[in-house]
């Protein structure tokens, strides 16, 4: 795992001086990412300069120095990830007649592209990664990404300079580029909490989307090619499904889930898992430990608001596993320290405040460990999300009431506060008692008038829904994409699709990537394995959610490690007491951020609509946690980028 950079002056107006200065500068501000070593290669006369950072996992020796050059010195290659089948492709190339200096997998990577090419290699690795390839003879450059989105891959060009990176600050830190916010983007970070791709905050910088490689000559426009598609891939799934035999699919998934966990569990420096005791980590930690001969290494957060806290039930998981457990209380201290980090390391305004656990818990580990494998995926691929269903399943109850009557009810549902939603929970034993009612009333209030299942799904994954009007000169390109009912006619289908396509990547994984990298911590998903995510959409939704129960597969195969007394449970989420931080220990700092003179500064955003929110907030009538944590995150970031 490492952080990449590079720039190509394709016009060659830089002097060799400058363009080593600016690749130094551009590697050096992703010196987190790879604390082990850094590299650097120019060739002056073409006009570019690759740049590497290092967190050294497998191969510790010199010999997985980058930028590396290939043995028949044609090409260089800088990379960021982990490919797990590499031993077996390195075996396919030698038989071949490669020979190789080391024993990492970004050599294997580099002469896989030298004997077959860039797009066959991209099709027999199994990993996460990010690369750039430049090709001497052809004076070509490739940028790649993984099947998935698991590593980040920004680029652009302006001027005939070309730069890419594997975040932001490292474009930043190149001294010939001058950054412009695109206006477009910023309503789009309101509406979702997240830049979505292809686009980023700066004007003419782009997220290389999963599954794709772009090819930039010397001369001309770059080619963007797609080399694994989300999509055709859950329409060939849903084409040929399952039979409903439940035990027969199981006896499919779980092989190759152990198979998934057992090959990230190769490394050359200590292991562990990131156990929030929900189903999907706890998945990982059984199967991780199913399939090791000493006991795992397994963290936690927890909090001390009771609604909130898995910790107990992470620890009880661990403790029937076996597992060597760590566990750490989140405290307002923990919240109030942490909040001023979060625009350096989310180097784009992000405003999932789950962000602040996941960097906890991050530094946790990485006291212990390098690497840490997590549950991410298993709910966008499993339809583990109550958004799924619950537009679907709603609307089949609505859809005969009139509007205006929908909308009598959503007013009546919105006049208590969510504290008060709250009082009520607490009234109700704790075995039947919901947690975070307040938050769901407050959804189902939202989406109630709404017409279609379609409709419902977009409100449930919107924070600000009128977020272009906050943004004076915006438009609303950037929304989530289009319809997608002539492919897919199931809305359940759709909205597990539309997550796994933007939530996954944009939100989850840049959440978890920037925040362990910000530790040198490598985190390793296998339930994003592309062949399990095939195998998933495969799955009938019978099969998916069954006898009441979302995620029916995962929960299963759990259960053959676990009783299911230590996971049955409603699901809580990796979530933060946002509304309550901001009323208490995050006040003045959100009052300074949010008062009228700093959101008026310089006509970026709409002052009123925003001072509103805060005010409601502040009262207690409304609950406006998510909504002001983007507008805080954007101003965060950009206090703290000079805009």
């Amino acid at each position: 795992m490492c952080g990449i950079a590079g720039l190509w002056d394709r016009r060659r107006r830089l002097s060799p001086s400058a363009l080593a200065e600016a690749n130094g500068a551009m590697t050096a501000a992703l010196a987190r990412r790879g604390p082990d070593d850094e590299g650097r290669w120019e060739d002056a006369e073409a006009g570019i300069a690759l740049g590497h950072r290092r967190l050294a996992i497998i191969d510790l020796s010199p010999a997985g120095h980058e930028p590396m050059v290939s043995a028949d010195g044609r090409l260089v290659l800088t990379y960021n990830g982990e490919v797990y089948n590499f031993p077996d492709l390195r075996r396919e190339l030698a038989a071949a007649g490669a020979s190789f200096r080391g024993d990492c997998d970004a050599e294997v990577m580099l002469e896989g592209f030298a004997r077959w090419g860039v797009a066959a290699t991209v099709e027999k690795l199994v990993g996460m990664f990010a690369f750039a390839l430049w090709d001497r003879r052809d004076r070509t450059l490739t940028l790649g990404r993984d099947r998935l989105g698991k590593k980040p891959l920004y680029w652009g060009e302006a001027d005939g300079l070309l730069l890419f990176g594997s975040e932001l600050k490292a474009l930043a830190a190149c001294p010939h580029w001058r950054r412009e916010i695109d206006r477009d983007s910023v309503a789009a970070f309101l509406r979702h909490a997240y830049v979505p791709s292809p686009h980023s905050i700066y004007r003419g910088i782009h997220k290389l989307p999963p599954g794709c490689l772009v090819e930039i000559p010397a001369e001309g426009e770059p080619a963007l090619t797609r080399y694994w598609d989300l999509e055709s891939v859950a329409l060939a799934g849903l084409a040929d499904p399952l039979p409903e035999q439940p035990e027969a699919a199981l006896d499919l998934l779980e092989p190759l889930l152990r198979d998934a966990v057992a090959r990230r569990m190769v490394a050359d420096v200590p292991l562990g898992v990131l156990l929030s005791g929900g189903i999907d980590s706890s998945l990982v930690a059984a199967l991780m430990q199913a399939g090791s001969d000493r006991p795992i290494r397994s963290f936690t957060i927890g909090f001390q608001d009771s609604d909130l806290d898995e910790a107990p039930l992470a620890g009880a998981v661990a403790r029937h596993l076996g597992a060597d457990h760590t566990q750490l209380y989140l405290t307002e201290a923990d919240a109030r320290n942490t909040v001023p980090e979060l625009p350096e390391i989310y180097d784009e305004p992000f405003a999932d405040a789950s962000q602040i656990p996941t960097l906890l818990v991050s530094r946790l580990a990485r006291g212990q460990v390098t690497v840490a494998l997590g549950g991410d995926g298993g709910d966008e691929l499993f339809g583990g999300y109550h958004r799924h269903r619950i537009g679907e399943g709603l609307w089949r109850k609505v859809a005969e009431v009139p509007r205006p009557m929908r909308k009598v009810a959503s007013a009546l549902l919105k006049m208590p506060s969510s504290s008060a939603w709250a009082k009520v929970a607490e009234q109700l034993p704790a075995r039947y008692r919901p947690p975070m009612l307040g938050d769901k009333v407050g959804k189902l209030a939202a989406i109630l008038p709404l017409d279609g299942p379609d409709a419902m799904y977009r409100r449930l994954v919107t924070h600000w829904p009128a977020a272009e009007s906050l943004v004076p000169g915006a438009g609303g390109r950037l929304s989530i994409p289009g319809d997608l009912s002539a492919r897919m006619p199931d809305p359940f289908h759709r909205a597990r699709l539309m997550d796994a396509a933007g939530y996954l990547p944009d939100d989850v994984l840049t959440k978890v990537d920037r925040a362990s990298m910000a530790c040198g911590l490598e985190v390793r998903a296998p339930l994003l394995d592309h062949r399990v995510a095939a195998l998933a959409w495969r799955f009938p939704k019978a099969l998916l959610h069954r006898d009441g129960k979302s995620k029916w597969p995962l929960r299963q195969i759990l259960a053959r490690h676990v009783p299911a007394d230590l996971f049955e449970r409603p699901k809580a989420g990796f979530s933060v007491p946002i509304d309550g931080w901001l009323r208490g220990p995050l006040r003045d700092w959100a009052e300074s951020l949010l008062s009228a003179e700093a959101l008026a500064r310089d006509g970026l955003l709409q002052e009123k609509p925003i001072r509103a929110a805060w005010r409601a907030h502040q009262d207690g009538a409304r609950d406006h946690g998510n909504q002001l944590w983007a507008v805080l995150m954007l101003q965060a970031w950009r206090q703290r980028r000079g805009f």
